[in-house]
């Protein structure tokens, strides 16, 4: 498949700023079945530094430093890649976790320490986790799988450009959530069977919603000895496929933001953004 990505992003002052240090989490992961074709990334005001990097959690950023003021910041990042479809997740087998609340080898837990964390649960969410293990069985893949189709079916999607995620519990209370919402609660109920779980920002080839605005998505991964990291979508109630692109990931959403930064300055600001997104079967 091939998918080709513009996400222009605009923050507009009421007054010139000074603007200080970002970093841009807008270039496709590194990841199995994927090849990236082109990138490009345009930045008005010109930055007087850039340096591309690595971040902590393997993440392809860009940093960038402004000298000047400006009323206005425009990152447009353009991209085309093609994936491969990573076919059906294999049974369980030799390697495989047999069964939850998990424990990882010696040689992987502490690598995986930070995506565990989830602090305690409230009485909901451990209802939920326990409903869904009496379906499942205690096999992590097909507990996940159950995980993935419960939220598809209880939590109607919504659209909520701006702010920050939603806490599991609300989510799971109002029985509503934007992609970055359902992504939560899902990672929230998978920790507290000690699986290790992060949070994904990227994009997928088709919305769930029948809409023609497109935005940025969001999505769990879940570590499984044996597989790696497998990602699910709940807004749609798949394995996450070809049709996803990742560009951040990390143990929570402040870690996966696409752009972070700040200005100096008493103005007040602005944010807009556009997506478009076209897929083609290659």
């Amino acid at each position: 498949m091939g998918i080709k990505v513009e996400h222009r992003t605009t923050y507009r002052y009421s007054e010139p700023v000074q603007l200080g240090p970002h970093i841009l989490r807008l270039r496709p992961r590194l990841q199995a079945g994927l090849r990236e074709l082109r990138f490009g990334l345009r930045i008005e005001p010109e930055p007087s530094l850039r340096l591309e990097a690595l971040d902590a959690a393997g993440n392809r950023i860009t940093r960038v430093w402004f000298d000047g003021s400006s009323d206005r910041l425009e990152i447009v990042s353009q991209f085309t890649v093609e994936s491969d479809d990573p076919g059906a997740l294999p049974p369980a087998g030799p390697g495989r976790p047999a069964a939850l609340p998990l424990e990882y080898p010696p040689e992987e837990a502490p690598l995986l320490a930070a995506y565990r964390q989830g602090g305690g649960a409230p009485p909901a969410l451990e209802q939920l986790a326990g409903h869904l293990l009496q379906q499942s069985g205690p096999e992590p893949l097909s507990f996940l799988l159950a995980l993935n189709s419960h939220l598809h079916t209880h939590i109607s999607r919504e659209i909520r450009e701006l702010g920050e995620a939603h806490s599991p519990e609300h989510t799971l209370r109002s029985g509503r959530g934007a992609c970055r919402d359902q992504a939560l609660l899902f990672l929230a109920v998978a920790r507290r069977q000690g699986l290790a779980g992060r949070f994904v920002s990227g994009y997928q080839d088709r919305s769930a919603l029948s809409t023609a605005h497109r935005h940025l998505h969001a999505w769990p991964e879940v570590y499984l000895p044996g597989l790696g990291w497998q990602g699910f979508d709940p807004t749609r109630g798949i394995p996450t496929g070809a049709g996803h692109v990742a560009v951040a990931a990390a143990a929570d959403p402040a870690g996966a933001m696409p752009v972070a930064g700040s200005y100096v300055g008493s103005a007040s600001s602005s944010l807009s953004y556009a997506v478009t997104i076209q897929a083609d079967d290659v």
